[in-house]
């Protein structure tokens, strides 16, 4: 494996130049810091990061906690940061919260002497509490907005604000919202923003839940739809596929008897028969973001930063007008 030593070597500099070089670029001449930078990239050179954290008490670690992996909406959202850390020559460290607030807690806690900042995603925890780890950590919060705290935030209360709409301008007038998860922020704006469009427009909103974001969960919510209801919006694209599936095992025709609607777009809905009107959401780009604001954060004077993602709805064919009497 080669060492410090030998990049200094192949670069024609002192062992303490190629150190600055890799250590504290801002330091070294840019010829060379190129010169350096070359050599350690021919010879494979992975430089010690705990030697890095007593240089520049930074560990080149980037904390990323998010509530769950057997969602498909994380999945990109973790690429996505997950590409901005490696650009910056970065890593990540992945915790699951599990939707626990006292688990989330106690994992942020953990890690936090391990990396520079944590960035947060759709976090359960209260307003206060994120507010005090943000006094003794950089912190960006992701699907959250708590006061002044940096945050990257993916517009769901206005997309399906927009869903909304799309099926009143088709006439449906009674419609059920298959909601997410227990302590959801996003969900509650979303609720909130679904509400204000029905009413605006004379209709009824039906909320169902809380309940599990998972394929199950919406085959069950088929025997929970109101009398009267003619169109769905599920709260992710996993209950959108199971209220399909319970839909047809229910011979209840889409859209003939009931149009259904996801508030994401991150499974096939696309090629499903019917494909499923869908609302389609910046994820890996929140992802991204976060990371991005986050070493800004850490590289300088924190400041606020709040970012809103905006989304589109993708309407197909899971849509129609509602069946007459």
């Amino acid at each position: 494996m080669p060492t410090l030593a030998d990049v200094a070597r192949e670069a024609g500099v002192s062992k303490a130049t190629a150190s600055r070089a890799l250590m504290r670029p801002d330091m070294v001449a840019a010829p060379t810091l190129e010169r350096v930078r070359s050599a350690a990239e021919r010879l494979d050179f992975q430089p010690n990061r705990a030697a890095r954290a007593l240089t520049t008490g930074r560990t080149g670690m980037i904390g990323l906690i998010v509530p769950t992996l057997a969602n498909p909406f994380f999945a990109p959202l973790v690429l996505g940061a997950q590409r901005a850390a490696e650009e910056t020559d970065s890593l990540l460290l992945l915790t699951v919260s599990e939707y626990d607030a006292r688990r989330e807690a106690a994992l942020a806690d953990r890690i936090a002497d391990q990396v520079d900042g944590l960035v947060m995603v759709a976090p359960v925890g209260t307003d206060r509490a994120l507010r005090e780890r943000a006094r003794h950590r950089p912190l960006v919060l992701v699907d959250r907005k708590v006061g002044r705290l940096p945050s990257v935030v993916l517009d769901t209360a206005q997309g399906t604000s927009e869903l909304v709409a799309h099926l009143l301008e088709l006439g449906h007038r009674e419609i059920a919202y298959v909601s997410g998860p227990p302590g959801s922020w996003a969900d509650a704006r979303r609720r909130d923003a679904m509400r204000a469009q029905t009413e605006a427009a004379g209709a009824r909103l039906h909320v169902l839940g809380p309940l599990p974001p998972t394929f199950d969960a919406g085959i069950e919510a088929v025997g929970a739809l109101p009398e009267g209801v003619t169109a769905a919006v599920a709260y992710n694209s996993y209950l959108a596929l199971g209220l399909l599936h319970g839909l047809e095992a229910a011979g209840i025709k889409v859209p003939g008897e009931m149009s259904i609607a996801a508030a994401d777009d991150l499974t096939t809905l696309a090629a499903t028969t019917p494909s499923v009107t869908a609302l389609g959401v910046p994820v890996e780009e929140a992802g991204r973001l976060a990371v991005v604001r986050l070493l800004e954060i850490c590289a300088g004077p924190r400041r606020t930063v709040a970012d809103r993602l905006p989304t589109a709805v993708h309407p197909r064919d899971s849509t129609a007008p509602p069946r007459r009497p």
